[in-house]
């Protein structure tokens, strides 16, 4: 029975197997090579999105700081969610235009709204004051602008609303998970390891990139393990592995992190003249050459108590973290596919996206907020609870996670 068991997880998730089931649909070789050529399209998109995504990630702690001094921890994790509390929003909002109107107005206007927010995004140094402001504005209409336009569709009946529940908790939780992770590595390693804006940004830079080059193993590497194991078993794996790598991560010892002595806060702002503002437009805010002092911000009180967390110990923790983020991240999708079937699942995959842009919103809030104010040991182990009452939730619902074929008996076990 419990190879009949995973022979249901292995079932497609298009229904293309030979056989006789009625949703099978004829597609002619002209379709056939149109939708792939959408999909390839979609691909590259995907692909130049994340990049993009990924290098403004890793510099919005230092350039956030270089623009406004006045800005901590704490409103880094608010810049970092108004990303996606803009697509949040805006979603329904295009999905509903492109139901009544044609789909190329909502995108047009759509990338009108992100070369816009790409443009502030570029010149917040640029005002004399309340820069940071500035910042969280452009990050918010980049979200808007990246909001999906997909159109909404009829949901279908006879699914098990308790699994479409529990699967979007646990995507809920793993999109939370690396958005904590990509929120706090710049801070962290620049409180921890002395390290300047720039070796932040480089060395962080390298990190990511070997996570990106891991994650596209791993994927290969599921592939290979779910046919023999299951999906089920593999998301259990992916959430122990990233308990482990934030356990890993939390701070021991009696070494403790250099202390950042200096007075940060200089809130006197020089007059500006309407020539210089133009005049900077052409200058970058990098070019003042004012490097600022390194270490734990002496106005983060855990600083004085709180001990180093070794690069040893961050290096493995990452690695974990690389490893569990991608397997969950995937296997919540594939059951999630599987346990709605192969009818269309548009308002279904609706709130699987809302369940994402809020973990992105939470997850940078929660961290930034927690991190400032009592320090990495608690910011972690509560992440590690999290983890933890996640694991359980999958345990109490792990076997209603099979394919809609599996549960009304497609497949007999």
């Amino acid at each position: 029975m419990a190879g009949l068991r995973i022979e249901g997880e292995q079932e497609p998730l298009l229904g293309d197997t030979p056989g006789s089931r009625e949703w099978d649909i004829l597609e002619t070789e002209e379709h056939y090579k149109s939708r792939w050529r959408s999909i390839r399209i979609l691909y590259l998109t995907m692909f130049l999105s994340s990049v993009g995504f990924s290098i403004v990630m890793l510099s919005i702690w230092p350039y956030l700081q270089k623009i406004d001094q006045t800005a901590d921890t704490r409103f880094l994790g608010w810049v970092i969610a108004s990303y996606s509390l803009g697509q949040m929003v805006a979603s329904p909002i295009f999905g509903l235009w492109s139901n009544y109107r044609p789909r190329k107005e909502p995108l047009i206007v759509s990338i009108f709204i992100s070369v816009a927010a790409n443009c502030l995004y570029a010149y917040v140094h640029i005002p004399a004051s309340h820069n940071k402001y500035y910042m969280l504005v452009a990050r918010g209409l980049l979200g808007i602008g990246a909001a999906s336009s997909d159109e909404m569709q009829v949901p279908q009946g006879n699914i098990d609303q308790v699994a479409v529940v529990a699967i979007n908790v646990l995507f809920f939780v793993a999109l939370f998970i690396f958005a904590v992770f990509e929120t706090i590595i710049a801070p962290l390693t620049m409180d921890m390891y002395a390290w300047t804006q720039e070796q932040a940004v480089l060395y962080n830079g390298i990190i990511l990139a070997a996570l990106g080059v891991e994650a596209v193993v791993i994927f290969v590497g599921v592939k290979l393990l779910s046919k023999k194991i299951g999906e089920r078993a593999i998301l259990l794996g992916g959430l122990i592995i990233v308990w482990v790598g934030f356990f890993i991560l939390l701070p021991w010892g009696n070494q403790f992190p250099r202390i950042q002595w200096e007075d940060l806060h200089n809130n006197s702002i020089p007059n500006t003249t309407f020539g210089e503002i133009i005049i900077g437009l052409w200058k970058s805010p990098m070019e003042d050459g004012n490097e600022r002092p390194t270490g734990c911000w002496i106005e983060q009180a855990w600083c004085l108590y709180t001990p180093v967390i070794h690069l040893a110990q961050f290096l493995t923790s990452v690695v974990l973290i690389g490893v569990g983020y991608p397997v969950c991240n995937l296997m919540s999708y594939t059951l999630y596919s599987k346990v709605l079937g192969p009818k269309p699942q548009g308002v279904y995959m609706g709130w699987l996206t809302a369940s994402g842009s809020g973990a992105r919103i939470l997850g940078p809030v929660f961290i930034s907020q927690v991190y400032a104010h009592w320090g990495p040991r608690w910011a972690f182990s509560l992440v590690c609870g999290i983890v933890v009452l996640t694991i359980t939730l999958l345990r109490v619902v792990y076997r209603r996670l099979i394919a809609l074929s599996v549960r009304y008996g497609r497949i007999q076990e």
